[in-house]
């Protein structure tokens, strides 16, 4: 039986985190969409922090973000540390991480805003904004998740959400430049050579 939860389990992570693990808007896409009227960019977005205090997205026109989403019970949870690292080494040179804690994951943030906020604190040292608990998938996606993943929304592409801890990479205009798949760590080269460029 166990061979058997095992093998599931397998063939879970592989539906979950096949496939393609980057996925790079072309300079067709991002000229058509330049062109485009009423395009719509995070900018557009207001959220709530998980303090339950309001942020304007439109507060960081001008830099590259990163939006990921987040877990504390999940085998990915030790992003963290490479995220905040990530997080101190750039945030100086328009750059800046937002973390979305979500529970769409096999329950894996069960927790309150409180919580979780003291959990990022206390085992990584997060300094970098984290937002309330939302949902990132389903017929109750957040109104930013249905702009990330959604090509009628974001005119670039349907991108699912795979697990947690996948990252949207978004320029210095709004829109997504980058998607990067869960399994990648917040440090790759790719993830660099992008903040750099």
């Amino acid at each position: 039986m166990r061979n058997i939860l095992l093998s599931i389990g397998s063939l879970f992570m592989f539906a979950c985190f096949g496939g393609k693990k980057v996925y790079t808007v072309d300079e067709q896409t991002k000229n058509e969409l330049s062109n485009m009227e009423n395009n719509k960019t995070i900018y557009d977005f207001k959220v709530n922090d998980i303090t339950g205090q309001e942020f304007d997205l439109s507060s960081l026109k001008g830099k590259k973000v990163m939006i990921v989403n987040t877990a504390s019970k999940c085998g990915l949870t030790p992003q963290f540390e490479q995220l905040e690292q990530l997080y101190k080494e750039f945030k100086d040179q328009n750059f800046t991480i937002i973390g979305f804690p979500s529970n769409d994951f096999m329950g894996q943030d069960p927790g309150s805003n409180e919580e979780i906020a003291e959990f990022c604190r206390l085992n990584y040292g997060v300094t970098f904004p984290m937002m309330e608990k939302i949902v990132v998938k389903g017929k109750d996606k957040h109104p930013l998740y249905q702009y990330l993943t959604e090509k009628s929304q974001n005119g670039i592409g349907d991108f699912d959400i795979e697990w947690n801890f996948q990252k949207f990479l978004i320029n210095e205009d709004g829109t997504i430049d980058k998607v990067i798949s869960p399994r990648v760590l917040p440090n790759d080269k790719e993830v660099l050579d992008w903040i750099k460029q």
